[in-house]
């Protein structure tokens, strides 16, 4: 209680000869950057690109950019004739796979790319069947072109980014 007092006591007195006090929150830690390596998704590369924009342009506390020269990426991304999957490591690490029998069955390029790097942000597939939730995966119908995370995804990750919380391997697969 005394403590209280002596402290307003003291910052009254500041004011009064024209100190300024300054007081400062937490700092904003700067987002997590995960490097990428697009290099072997083949006539995919561009989609991937795409679907990690989308991701950016959702969460702020993880980016996902191009690897550069010299640096090991933490995401790999290949193309194949199977369905998309992604096999994570750990939070934000990992490769998946651009799987062309899903393209060849008509589901939106972007939206599958934005769908696996989903996986590697800690994400599970739900499969809801809405093509509001782009973690719902080939449950919403063909037609669906939404490449975007919904709110509660966003969130999600934003939520795992900032605690850093450890995410077990899991292997995610398509299932058309």
């Amino acid at each position: 209680m005394l403590r209280q007092r002596l402290s307003a006591a003291l910052l009254a007195i500041a004011m009064l000869v024209g100190l300024q006090v300054a007081t400062t929150g937490p700092a904003a830690a700067a987002p997590r950057i995960l490097y990428y390596d697009a290099s072997q998704a083949q006539e995919f590369k561009a989609v991937v690109a795409q679907g990690a924009q989308i991701w950016n342009s959702r969460v702020a506390n993880v980016q996902l950019q191009p690897v550069p020269a010299g640096r090991t990426p933490n995401i790999r991304v290949y193309a194949d004739n199977g369905w998309p999957r992604t096999y994570s490591t750990s939070l934000g690490n990992g490769r998946w796979y651009m799987g062309r029998e899903a393209v060849n069955d008509g589901y939106y390029q972007p939206r599958i790319a934005a769908h696996e790097f989903g996986h590697i942000l800690g994400l599970p597939d739900r499969r809801t069947g809405l093509c509001s939730d782009l973690m719902s995966g080939s449950s919403a119908p063909v037609s669906c072109t939404n490449p975007n995370p919904n709110s509660t995804e966003a969130s999600t990750v934003n939520n795992l980014f900032r605690s850093a919380a450890a995410v077990p391997a899991r292997e995610f697969t398509w299932v058309g």
